[in-house]
């Protein structure tokens, strides 16, 4: 009978894991369907990496899992709703956020004084360990984009780079979905509508994996998993590691250790690697998600970036007894304040996963600053096209993003269809990967992009010029030409060193015969 059992948990867990795939294919595609005005307040949403930090956090907090937001951020990159830059703050937010389970935990053990306060301590464990990873990365990534910068080179270890920058595509549906999504798409008209939906079932479809999992695996047994699971420091790593991976949920593991601890079953010294381990473990779902959205290497390198978050916390925390010892003892000194102020552990949950986020986000709200750009092209046959650029720059961290719609209205209910990262460090532009520097007049520079490698100089510097009917000021005139013995095309850009941005782009030949013209018809900011 028990065998019986077993094999029809393991029938519950694939249809589980079916509708965690299916809920991940439709959250992805209903994403690329939603209006242009869905897709600009997530940009804006998260053009500021401290608010992405605290978006993150508090969505996590909310759903109390960071498997169903690390999924959706996947789907986002994966959509082209937001780039790689804006998610990875997010997914660090989300690693903290999912930490509130295991505290609330902890507090349900303030009437019995001898136990609450190594509840709290192992509660709070999962709390100090990955604030203080965020403490240690975040700013590597605020200032060098040491983990999008890294992640991006793993990806292409496995996958052809995409053409930069990241390009909106429909998803290649998996384990015959297609049929099903192609029937909602087309008959719920709402795709914000699909994308609730999506969540809800991808939310649904975790809740039910974690139950069936742990019923299979008797989590309910401590004095079992005491002796099984934590026998040494890298033995309880590794199987914090390999029991969330297959959980694919490191709040119920994180969650288990609590009342192990509380009740003197297992130390929190050994409790603290499983709880490592767990972290890393939980990675799991992003790679399933990224590999549902193969055919983007964006995809691959969010779900690279929360493990290599996880991963790195873990070399900085472990090997060192000193430093393994840190967070310990600070949730041991969070245990020993709310065993003298029971009310202190309710204070610290709403204010570290509340409190602080909404305050942070409200602070930042006007952070960006918006541009409406209108462009229009005119071709060597002196046909007329149009395309609209949005752009978004965070004025504190001079980084954002450039979202293109290749339809002039602003109003058409699309995605963008391409999306440039943006950054301004040390006088130079980084456009996706091509850089811009705003130096003197026969100052050269050589790059690469996907045409090719190339040379560019200042050739001066205008002191006004006029685009769009407003007259801009400290305008650089930059001469790009391509290496190649073949291309004799010259390109000239203007460039306002204000705004960052083109004012004028030709294309002309050897001659300086001007063959095609880019120009800004149409400047706004809100």
């Amino acid at each position: 009978m028990k065998s019986r059992s077993n094999i029809r948990i393991g029938f519950y867990i694939f249809g589980a894991f079916l509708l965690f795939l299916f809920a991940l294919d439709l959250m992805t595609s209903s994403l690329q369907h939603t209006g242009k005005n869905v897709s600009e307040t997530i940009l804006l949403a998260t053009a500021n990496p401290f608010t992405g930090l605290f978006i993150g956090l508090l969505l996590t907090a909310m759903l109390q899992s960071s498997s169903t937001t690390t999924s959706l951020v996947v789907a986002l990159v994966a959509s082209g709703s937001i780039t790689l830059q804006s998610a990875i703050p997010i997914i660090m937010g989300a690693n903290v956020g999912t930490t509130i389970t295991s505290t609330i935990v902890a507090l349900g053990f303030i009437n019995k004084k001898k136990e609450f306060k190594r509840a709290v301590a192992a509660g709070t464990y999962h709390d100090f360990f990955n604030i203080l990873t965020v403490i240690i990365l975040f700013p590597l990534e605020y200032y060098y984009g040491f983990l999008s910068s890294l992640s991006e080179h793993i990806s292409h270890l496995f996958y052809t780079p995409a053409v930069e920058p990241i390009e909106n595509r429909i998803t290649h549906f998996w384990f015959g979905f297609g049929p099903i999504i192609t029937f909602l798409l087309e008959h719920i008209p709402s795709a914000l509508v699909l994308s609730v939906i999506a969540l809800g079932l991808l939310f649904v479809s975790i809740l039910i994996f974690r139950k069936l999992i742990s019923d299979l695996l008797k989590v309910r047994s401590p004095e079992v998993i005491s002796r099984f699971f934590f026998n040494g420091l890298l033995k309880s790593f590794m199987w914090g590691l390999l029991t969330t991976a297959a959980i694919r949920s490191s709040t119920i593991t994180t969650s288990v250790v609590v009342p192990l601890v509380a009740k003197k079953v297992i130390k929190l010294k050994l409790a603290a690697p499983f709880i490592m381990g767990a972290n890393v473990g939980t990675t799991i779902t992003a790679f399933l998600a990224a590999l549902l959205n193969s055919n983007s290497t964006s995809a691959l390198s969010i779900a690279i970036v929360h493990f290599l978050f996880n991963f790195f916390g873990v070399l900085i925390f472990f090997p060192m007894p000193m430093l393994r010892m840190l967070p310990i003892k600070l949730a041991n000194g969070m245990g020993i304040l709310t065993l003298k102020y029971r009310l202190a552990g309710l204070v610290y949950l709403l204010t570290t996963f509340f409190f602080v986020p909404f305050s942070l986000i409200y602070l930042n709200k006007d952070s960006v600053q918006t541009m409406n750009l209108l462009y229009e092209q005119t071709n060597s046959e002196n046909v007329k096209s149009r395309y609209r650029m949005i752009a978004k720059i965070n004025t504190r961290t001079q980084a954002g993003e450039f979202s293109k719609f290749d339809d002039e209205s602003s109003h058409i209910n699309t995605m963008p269809n391409t999306i440039y990262p943006v950054s301004i460090k040390n006088n130079i532009l980084f456009i996706g990967k091509q850089m811009f520097l705003f130096n003197g007049p026969g100052f050269c520079w050589d790059g690469e992009n996907e045409n090719g490698k190339f040379q560019s100089c200042i050739e001066t510097i205008l002191p006004s010029y006029r685009a769009a009917d407003i007259m801009f000021d400290s305008v650089y005139v930059c001469r790009l030409r391509y290496t190649h013995p073949n291309d004799s095309i010259v390109h000239r850009y203007y460039v306002s060193a204000p705004y960052k941005v083109y004012l004028r782009h030709e294309i002309a030949s050897p001659q300086e015969k001007v063959k095609v013209v880019e120009q800004l018809i149409h400047f706004e900011t809100p």
